[in-house]
């Protein structure tokens, strides 16, 4: 008998974050970019294209509310994730780590990374306007393919090399920190805005 079955699952997590004012939240992005004049200054350092604020603001849900109504539900976000992939913590919990913002005019990219050092890491959308670019994941197996061929096109979901998965506004994407990620070039004319964030074991 014949027994083929798939192991070593990646886990992609997706839900509405909750109730949470989008119209708010945006205004508070495009506010503390305006206000940021360290963060600003770094990105234009580092050519980022657009604005994020991970390299300059650590305390987001102390400036604005909103964002501690943001982290209030990833926790249970975060935590409903850890119960799936079936953590043992240990009486210890996933924290957040850091949250920032990431403002992505037109042209703009975020190449391929992971995040070291945090177990769960994630996207929330705050704009997404059409022809935003999608979250691009890439299989965490791709460097051991050594002489494999390509997947068929049509190829079942957990056989591609790369799945792309285009949120929209008020999504919560959630996955392990070393999942290797990309946001490919923002084909829109408008920004695209996310808040991203990691959560470590303490």
């Amino acid at each position: 008998m014949t027994n083929i079955r798939s192991l070593f699952a990646t886990r992609l997590y997706q839900a509405r974050l909750g109730d949470i004012d989008a119209d708010e939240l945006k205004a508070s992005c495009y506010s503390i970019a305006d206000d940021d004049d360290a963060g600003n200054e770094w990105c234009e350092a580092n050519d980022f294209p657009g604005y994020t604020s991970y390299a300059s603001l650590t305390d987001l849900p102390w400036r604005f509310p909103i964002f501690a109504d943001v982290v209030k539900a990833l926790d249970a976000h975060v935590a409903a994730f850890a119960e799936d992939a079936q953590f043992n913590l240990d009486g210890r919990a996933l924290v957040l780590e850091d949250i920032w913002i990431n403002i992505l005019p037109e042209g703009g990219i975020h190449t391929s990374h992971i995040h070291p050092h945090s177990v769960v890491s994630g996207t929330t959308y705050v704009k997404m306007p059409e022809g935003a670019s999608a979250l691009k994941l890439e299989d965490p197996r791709s460097q051991m393919m050594m002489a494999a061929p390509a997947r068929l096109l049509d190829a079942r979901e957990e056989m591609r090399q790369f799945i792309y998965v285009q949120p929209t506004v008020g999504d919560v994407l959630l996955w392990e920190s070393w999942l290797r990620h990309e946001v490919p070039m923002n084909m829109s004319e408008d920004d695209r805005i996310s808040v991203s964030f990691n959560y470590k074991w303490e």
